[in-house]
């Protein structure tokens, strides 16, 4: 059953985010009034070397208190493709330029209270270029096992939806071929 917006307004909004509050009604013809948060869209990749390893960023999020392991994420600027994002993210999060990149998934984290697109791509390999240009961005840069990934979620180390759902999405194909 689809819910119908009466209408939407903002509450709050700046360069990273909308707070909205909608008035929403529901099939049985009840009214609701619903926050929403609206975000700008973001693109990342998981880049896979020759040995099933992702390379990933150990960071600590202020937001959680928590330290994780993610994948190379970020905002696309105006007039940049999603992949143009994912890469450039990569690169400057990690050193390491991803090989072509292509789709993986298209995410919508928390689609029950946010609406924050997330373009998720997939490289075979890529070459090291340098240091990070976003020093800020982890406390380290390493290739972790994917068939790792189930048990780095189980102690908490993976925590972040879409590395989770990424990581995760490639350990399942791999393992139907």
């Amino acid at each position: 059953m689809q819910w119908t917006v009466r209408s939407d307004r903002s509450l709050y909004s700046d360069q990273w985010l909308d707070l909205r509050l909608a008035d929403v009604e529901l099939p049985d013809g009840r009214h609701l009034d619903h926050r929403l948060i609206r975000m700008a869209p973001s693109a990342g990749a998981l880049v896979v070397d020759d040995r099933d390893r992702v390379l990933l960023i150990w960071r600590h999020r202020f937001i959680t208190d928590r330290w994780g392991w993610e994948i190379p994420m970020g905002g696309i600027a105006d007039g940049e493709a999603p992949v143009e994002a994912a890469a450039r993210e990569v690169e400057e999060e990690t050193g390491w330029r991803p090989h072509q990149l292509r789709p993986l998934a298209y995410l919508q984290p928390t689609s029950g209270i946010l609406d924050a697109a997330h373009h998720v791509f997939v490289a075979d390999g890529a070459t090291r270029v340098g240091d990070p240009a976003d020093g800020f961005e982890s406390a380290r840069i390493a290739w972790i096992p994917l068939e790792d990934a189930s048990g780095l979620i189980d102690k908490g180390e993976i925590v972040s939806s879409t590395t989770a759902t990424g990581m995760l999405y490639l350990l399942c194909a791999k393992r139907r071929r």
